[in-house]
């Protein structure tokens, strides 16, 4: 029997991480890198070096995969229709994953087929900004004299906080608009914390929903995720369910699709941000979940049936380890694992940098108090920040 052939065009932690999710499974798996130090390129065997951005070299890498899915949003929307009309399966695909390359698509859809959003429109330059605050200075809900801050964010790229700027005055407004690329501005949304409703869609309609969980951001960088989100509502929650479902649906999204949302102050939900690819508010499945959003992105793209999301304990909660003045974490490994025989460590094979995603945590149990202190402890031990 011959087993399918993946594609995964990036070399990050989350292509290693999907990897290592298709192992048990005998999936075979080649991978388009950057580079050979690339996270995921240390652990695939069959790895191509070359640029994603290259239409040639996407035809090559694609020859010999039974399906092509990515460890990004960055492939050129025009070379994936042309790797589809050469008959390349390629999930999710272009249609849907726009939606994730392109902010002001995603905002122009999402207002289309009624998901609910904060106010936005594409601006042209600062004194549009200003316009747009003005515009939502009525607005019930608006925030600030004349309808400042406002969030201005680069429409393509951008991640972790980078292309995002919260504004307060048109002096301020200015730098965004210097890459001479397209600019959304956004209300400045009065939330209470930040959620993420992960799902899972398959090519014939089959889709799961992960619980709904809490994402604290640091410095616009993920911090930690506990599942399920504390205090969420059945209600809130399952309608954060059904928006990830329903979004899923109607984009045509195949594989795994991450929701960020705004949890707001009058008990709404809004979308922030969609990552149609394995998500960082997902990791907490490796070990918390039935079936690993890795697992499940897998079935997903190869169309075959999806695993189980529940929960296996009542509390999971996954701290990221950022590089930090410790370089040798490994050493740390002796007194997290005495301390914590059930905590489990994920890095992903890269150089110690201050503030670069290197590793993630997962711990798991009865008490949330117990299980948010025995992540937060092992993430700055391994980091340096704490010492005992």
């Amino acid at each position: 029997m011959t087993f399918p052939v993946i594609g995964m065009v990036g070399g990050g932690q989350l292509a290693r991480m999907t990897h290592e999710a298709g192992i048990p499974l005998g999936i075979r798996f080649k991978l388009l890198s950057d580079t050979p130090q690339d996270s995921a390129a240390q652990v695939v065997r069959d790895v191509v070096v070359g640029d994603y951005r290259d239409l040639d070299t996407l035809r090559d890498f694609a020859r010999g995969c039974d399906v092509i899915t990515f460890d990004h949003e960055h492939v050129p929307t025009e070379h994936l229709r042309a790797l589809e009309a050469e008959g390349i399966p390629v999930r999710p695909g272009p249609d849907a994953l726009v939606h994730a390359q392109d902010k002001g698509v995603m905002r122009a859809r999402l207002s289309g087929i009624g998901i609910p959003c904060p106010r936005h429109r594409i601006v042209a330059d600062p004194a549009d900004v200003t316009r747009f605050a003005r515009e939502g200075a009525a607005h019930e809900g608006a925030a600030g004299e004349e309808g400042w801050p406002v969030v201005l964010k680069t429409v393509r790229g951008g991640y972790d906080g980078k292309g995002v700027w919260v504004v307060s005055s048109e002096a301020e407004a200015a730098e965004p608009f210097r890459a001479g690329v397209p600019v959304l501005a956004e209300e400045k949304v009065d939330y209470v914390r930040e959620l993420a409703a992960n799902v899972v869609r398959s090519p014939h309609g089959q889709a799961v929903a992960y619980p709904v969980v809490e994402s604290i951001q640091v410095a616009g960088v993920c911090d930690t995720v506990i599942a399920p989100a504390p205090g969420l509502s059945p209600e809130l929650s399952a309608h954060a369910q059904e928006t990830a479902l329903t979004i899923a649906k109607e984009l045509g999204v195949i594989g795994h699709l991450a929701v960020e949302l705004f949890e707001t102050r009058d008990g709404r939900v809004l979308v922030n941000e969609l990552a149609m690819r394995p998500h960082n508010s997902g990791h907490w499945t490796q070990d918390g979940a039935v079936t690993s959003q890795f697992a499940n992105h897998l079935r997903a793209v190869l169309d075959l049936p999806l695993g189980d999301p529940r929960p296996r304990a009542p509390w999971t909660v996954m701290a990221n380890v950022l590089g930090g003045d410790y370089p040798d974490m490994y050493q740390g490994y002796l007194h997290c694992m005495a301390r914590d025989p059930r905590l489990k460590i994920h890095m992903y094979g890269k150089d110690v940098k201050p503030g670069r995603k290197v590793g993630h945590v997962n711990t798991y149990g009865d008490d949330l108090a117990d299980v948010r202190e025995r992540a937060a402890h092992a993430a700055a031990y391994l980091r340096g920040t704490i010492t005992e």
